[in-house]
């Protein structure tokens, strides 16, 4: 074998070698073992000064995988996972299914601004970047809060009514913007896969704000019930954000 195939051979081998590598990277903690603690760094987030009840998460064994379970009760609540890395080209990755929608959600209005299920990306947008009413209200927001509460939030979201591919702003505020992927009780009780562009989903919400996609500061698992004062039940697993 001549020396030039011996360094085409090497050659080779280290990029295929590299993109294995890069393929195994995960940039998320597992959840946790079923009837034990969730991993760190996941931990519980709510409102500011939060009284209402919060919705419950645990790790549970579902239909032969592990699975995060999430019940809302007239409550509110997220499942926060902080990290900080460039979000531009990656993957994100997960399967989710609803077994009991909130009757009565309305993703349009306040009074029904409640979702069985949403899935959520944080991005560091900088602040200057935000349009001025919206960043006097994010920084009072932020020294009310005991979490670095982001510039820009994407939530996918599996909705009751509303179609896939279904646009909207959050009706608080304009610093969360839903994408619906899943509509419909057809699938209830039905695992459903989805896998995702975080910074194109970002540029097509926040295209308006940035040409650029900031890096991404946290992800996010929630549901909430606190405003219709219903009940949902879903669950999600192989949650992967990955190059």
């Amino acid at each position: 074998m001549t020396l030039p195939t011996n360094l085409l051979l090497a050659a080779t081998m280290l990029l295929a070698s590299a993109g294995h590598a890069q393929a195994d990277v995960q940039l998320l903690q597992p959840f946790g073992t079923p009837g034990g603690t969730l991993n760190a760094p996941w931990h519980l987030a709510g409102l500011p000064h939060q009284k209402k009840p919060f919705t419950r998460f645990s790790v549970v064994e579902l239909d032969g995988r592990r699975a995060l379970r999430v019940e809302a009760d007239s409550s509110y609540g997220n499942l926060v996972h902080p990290l900080h890395v460039d979000g531009t080209a990656l993957s994100f990755s997960w399967s989710w299914r609803v077994d009991e929608f909130v009757e009565e959600s309305d993703l349009k209005s306040k009074n029904g601004d409640d979702t069985a299920l949403k899935v959520c990306v944080f991005f560091d947008l900088p602040i200057t970047q935000v349009p001025f009413v919206e960043r006097q209200v994010l920084r009072v927001a932020r020294a009310a809060s005991d979490e670095p509460l982001p510039a820009s939030t994407v939530c996918y979201v599996w909705d009751r009514t509303l179609p896939a591919g279904t646009v909207l702003d959050n009706p608080f505020t304009h610093r969360m913007r839903y994408l619906v992927l899943q509509s419909g009780s057809q699938n209830l009780h039905r695992w459903l896969p989805e896998h995702r562009d975080v910074g194109a989903d970002f540029l097509r919400l926040f295209g308006n704000e940035s040409t650029q996609i900031p890096p991404i500061v946290g992800v996010a698992v929630g549901a909430d019930a606190d405003n219709t004062h219903g009940h949902s039940v879903a669950h999600v697993a192989d949650l992967v954000l990955a190059p």
